[in-house]
């Protein structure tokens, strides 16, 4: 029994699926205590969208904290926080004509999402939070409240209340539209449907399954929400930072949502750092009623800022878009080269390759991770491989990664036969 075994709580999940000790990573490669080298297309869950330890954001926080700059502040005012602001401003809002006030709560995206649920119901007055079936956003109280997985919900040991759960854009099929059932409650005063205070959505649904909204369903639903009053809150956590092309997931769709969480690769470097973009006349909070001890983690704005370089331009979205579209369509040409039955989706690299026959997701990770290659399953049964490269990751390194994915889908392929015979 290892260390981790004796020790740690039996919670622990990643580690039961990657067994191996890590001890450096640099770009999209991790290697372990034995020297073996894993090609990452983990990502953190999202957290290293520019791969781990990417140099000059490395370098920017190498001379911040040998400079002696502050680390902890609270909500006090620092340089570090003033410098990130500025440069998020000038880089990501000014451009796409956004205004927002920033609220800094506790570091993580669950910690974002619980104070964007309570400001909507403070701003309302009104209770109900609307999400989508095969939602996630966090493991909370609340967060919990509007996540439809029903394992995770069940961790929470009393009953999840003031929520209301409506069909995501395809979960009852293609030729049902789920927002009319959705227009249809609001405006019916026989449908027992309480006026909710927001709406909270993933335009992509990544733990969910990779579940893709289109543009055309993300408008219409802005327009619902704005003709009735209800916020509309965009959960940015694993998504955005550029992981479907541009920076925010619902910048193709061209919609301004009233509240906005980011986190996870928000630092950029896989440090802790949350952030709620509010609309300015929905910024209703009074000076403390809603704080958290570590939301001014310094070191963290620092990485954050520098990020941000990445966003002068379009050449990285560009790159983004060119990958994801590579990516799909070699996986599109292993599923029909080996005659598997699943299908591909996805924007910009967050890509899922869902198989009818769930057991063969979990059989594929498995066979990369033999072969060097760190990828993880999602969906409610575990049936989707889900790809999360680094946006930076090189053509030739990706293309590695989908090499062992295209012979473990063909192993995988022949066990699956073998048992059938």
């Amino acid at each position: 029994m290892n260390t981790f075994e004796q020790y740690e709580s039996e919670v622990r999940s990643y580690c039961r699926n990657f067994p191996a000790v890590f001890s450096s990573a640099k770009g999209p490669w991790m290697v372990d205590t034995s020297g073996q080298r894993y090609l990452d297309f983990f990502s953190g869950a999202g957290v290293l969208n520019y791969g781990h330890n990417p140099e000059p954001i490395k370098q920017a926080l190498l001379r911040y904290l040998t400079g002696d700059g502050i680390t902890h502040t609270l909500d006090m005012y620092s340089e570090a926080k003033q410098r990130f602001i500025q440069r998020f401003q000038e880089v990501i809002l000014k451009p796409r004509g956004m205004s927002y006030k920033y609220q800094f709560p506790g570091p993580t995206g669950t910690n974002a999402v619980e104070a964007a649920m309570k400001l909507a119901r403070k701003v309302t007055g009104r209770q109900q939070i609307v999400h989508f079936t095969n939602a996630f956003h966090g493991m909370t109280l609340g967060a919990l409240s509007v996540t439809g997985n029903g394992f995770k919900r069940a961790g929470a040991g009393v009953p999840l209340n003031h929520t209301t759960s409506i069909p995501f854009e395809g979960f009852l099929g293609r030729d049902l539209d789920t927002l009319t059932y959705f227009e249809t409650l609001l405006a019916d005063g026989g449908s027992g449907f309480e006026l909710p205070a927001a709406v909270i959505l993933e335009t992509v649904q990544a733990e969910g399954g990779v579940n893709v909204a289109s543009s055309k369903w993300l408008q219409r639903l802005r327009q619902i929400t704005a003709d009735h009053g209800i916020l509309l809150i965009v959960d940015d956590i694993q998504v955005g930072c550029g992981r479907t092309g541009s920076f925010f997931s619902f910048d193709e769709a061209g919609i301004v949502p009233d509240i906005i969480t980011l986190s996870k690769s928000l630092s950029g470097y896989g440090l802790p750092l949350a952030l709620v973009l509010i609309k300015p006349e929905y910024d209703l909070w009074e000076p403390g009623e809603h704080n958290g001890t570590f939301r001014g983690h310094c070191p963290s704005f620092v990485t954050a800022t520098a990020a941000l370089d990445f966003w002068v331009d379009d050449t990285l979205e560009k790159q983004v878009l060119s990958k994801g579209q590579h990516t799909q369509k070699r996986l599109r040409a292993m599923i029909e080269t080996f005659d598997i039955d699943a299908i591909v989706r996805g924007r910009g690299l967050i890509i899922g390759v869902e198989f009818k026959n769930p057991a063969m997701a979990d059989k594929v990770s498995k066979a990369c991770f033999e072969r060097g290659v760190i990828v993880e399953t999602a969906g409610i049964d575990d049936q989707v491989l889900k790809l999360l490269p680094s946006l930076t990751i090189s053509r030739v390194d990706l293309d590695f990664g989908l090499d062992v994915i295209q012979e473990s889908m063909a192993l995988v392929k022949d066990i699956e036969i073998e048992v059938k015979v």
